[in-house]
């Protein structure tokens, strides 16, 4: 089984649309090291304009394909477009999520399922898609956004919801990248602490950034690009002995 990269490879991101988050950044990220890119969100004509984006200012191959994670026909079928539009298949980011601020006790049915159906079932239909194409050909990199919240129980902007569905992430990852390493692949979780985007509830405030900031032990709390650093490394060519692995980009904030 070789354990090199076709020379075109393409990944594909889920959650990639949001100016501010880490699937745009990490977009960026991966088309500035050449990597062809597949995109996935909720609206089909967003998802094809950064495409078009993508391919205009790093000069590779993107497309874009609109899905609801939540909704396994639909992320198969976003996936199927993909693949057939794009060079071989190779890494997958699974960055779409939702936050979920809503008090245990205030907590119905509804917002734990939507949580859940976004957070961890999108986590699971598009890796198992994707498992099927890196399977085939011998050779790839699955990596899954968990969160500090799933370590610490909590204690960021989301509550208990978020915090169980990104501790599924991380058992998924662990059970898939041993059910998919004899064929080549690896899996692995990213694990940020507070990073400045959109679902930490909007844009933060100075003193917010400075008490977060204060937990950890680098003085800045994180942003998009450090955890699309983080994405970069485990779906590179180079980290085919790194598996199952949960990788905390949280400034030190959880330490095990």
């Amino acid at each position: 089984m070789s354990n090199a990269f076709p020379a075109e490879r393409t990944v594909i991101v889920t959650g990639a649309v949001s100016p501010r988050g880490i699937g745009r950044a990490t977009v960026d990220y991966l088309a500035a090291q050449g990597w062809n890119i597949g995109i996935i969100d909720l609206d089909d004509a967003a998802c094809k304009a950064i495409a078009a984006e993508v391919t205009a200012k790093f000069g590779v191959q993107a497309h874009g394909a609109g899905a609801n994670v939540a909704v396994e026909t639909s992320v198969r079928s976003a996936i199927d477009e993909i693949e057939a539009a794009l060079p071989q298949l190779v890494g997958l980011a699974n960055i779409a999520g939702v936050s979920s601020p809503v008090p245990y006790l205030e907590l119905d049915a509804a917002e734990w399922d939507r949580v859940m159906n976004i957070n961890l079932n999108g986590v699971h239909y598009a890796t198992r898609r994707v498992a099927e194409s890196l399977v085939k050909h011998g050779i790839g990199r699955i990596v899954n956004i968990s969160s500090v919240s799933a370590q610490r129980g909590g204690g960021t902007f989301s509550k208990t919801p978020y915090s169980v569905a990104k501790a599924g992430v991380i058992g998924l990852t662990r059970s898939v990248a041993r059910e998919l390493g004899p064929f080549g692949v690896t899996v692995n979780a990213v694990s940020p602490g507070p990073i400045d985007t959109d679902i930490m509830g909007g844009t933060l405030s100075d003193d917010r950034k400075a008490a977060l900031a204060a937990e950890g032990v680098v003085d800045r709390i994180g942003t998009p690009r450090d955890i699309a650093a983080a994405i970069g490394f485990l779906l590179s060519e180079d980290t085919g002995f790194i598996s199952g692995q949960t990788l905390n980009v949280d400034g030190g904030l959880y330490m095990h």
